[in-house]
C-alpha cells in the first residue's frame, strides 16, 4: 500500500486495545472468572479476543452468550457486568503490555510537537487507569473512552470532538487503529485512517472492502514518525 500524503497531520489519535497494547490476556482472565462466577464453562482466549472492540458492556453480552450478536438475559448480564468490572479493575495490567516499539513510536511523535490522543471504546476510567499503569498516560493530551460522549466508534463523534478540543480540522488528524470501528470512524470524520497489522482486527480482510480499507497500513508505530519526520525537516529548512 502506497504511503499517503501526510504532510498536513497536526494530531494523531490512537485506539487502545489491539493498537497500543495487548490487553486480551487480562480481558480473557476476567471473562474466565466471570463465566465461572455465573456457572458457565470457560472460553478460549482467542474467542474472547474476537469479541473485543465494542466496549465492555458488549463484551460481557458476547462472553455470556458466546455469540457476537446475541444479548444475554438482562439480570444475568447485570450480575456478570458488575463482577467483570470489579475483577478487571483489580487486574487491569497483570499481563497487559504495550506492543513492541509502542513507547518508542509515541516518544518520536511527541518529539515533533504533535499532540497525541487516545480514542477507545473502553470505559474512560479503565482506559485512563490502564494507560497510567503501563506508563503511557503522559504521552496523551486527551483520553476519550466509550462512555465519554453520547456516541462511540464507529460514530465519528469522538474524533470530531477530539479535533475540536485540539483546535484543528478533522482532515488534519490521523486515526490509528486495528479494527473496523476505527476505520469507519476515521472515514466518517474525514480523518486519515491508519490500520495496524499486528492487532486483533484482520486488516487484510478489511482492506478488501472500500468501506473499511484504511488509507495506510503500518506494522509498527515508529513508521508514522518515519513518514512525518522528513516533511517536518523540510518545513524547517
Amino acid at each position: 500500500m502506497t504511503v499517503p500524503t501526510i504532510d498536513h497531520v497536526q494530531a494523531v489519535a490512537f485506539d487502545l486495545d489491539g493498537t497500543l497494547c495487548d490487553s486480551v490476556p487480562d480481558l480473557a482472565a476476567a471473562a474466565e472468572a466471570m463465566r465461572e462466577y455465573l456457572g458457565l464453562s470457560s472460553l478460549p482466549a482467542k474467542v474472547v479476543e474476537s469479541y473485543v472492540g465494542d466496549g465492555i458492556g458488549t463484551l460481557v453480552h458476547r462472553v455470556i452468550t458466546n455469540d457476537r450478536d446475541e444479548e444475554a438475559d438482562p439480570a444475568v448480564w447485570e450480575k456478570g457486568f458488575v463482577f467483570f468490572m470489579q475483577y478487571y479493575r483489580t487486574h487491569l495490567s497483570d499481563f497487559t503490555r504495550p506492543y513492541p516499539e509502542t513507547e518508542a513510536g509515541l516518544g518520536l511523535l511527541k518529539s515533533l510537537g504533535i499532540p497525541l490522543v487516545v480514542i477507545t471504546n473502553k470505559t474512560e476510567i479503565l482506559a485512563v487507569e490502564l494507560l497510567k499503569q503501563l506508563g503511557l498516560a503522559d504521552y496523551f493530551s486527551l483520553i476519550l473512552g466509550g462512555d465519554s460522549l453520547p456516541e462511540k466508534k464507529p460514530s465519528p463523534l469522538p474524533l470530531l470532538h477530539a479535533a475540536e478540543v485540539l483546535g484543528i480540522e478533522p482532515a488534519d488528524m490521523m486515526m490509528v487503529g486495528d479494527s473496523k470501528n476505527d476505520i469507519l470512524a476515521a472515514k466518517a470524520a474525514g480523518c486519515l485512517s491508519v490500520g495496524v497489522t499486528y492487532g486483533y482486527g484482520d486488516m487484510t480482510m478489511l482492506s478488501q472492502d472500500d468501506a473499511t480499507k484504511p488509507d495506510w497500513l503500518i506494522g509498527k508505530l515508529p513508521e508514522i514518525y518515519e513518514n512525518l519526520q522528513p516533511q517536518k525537516a523540510r518545513d524547517g529548512e
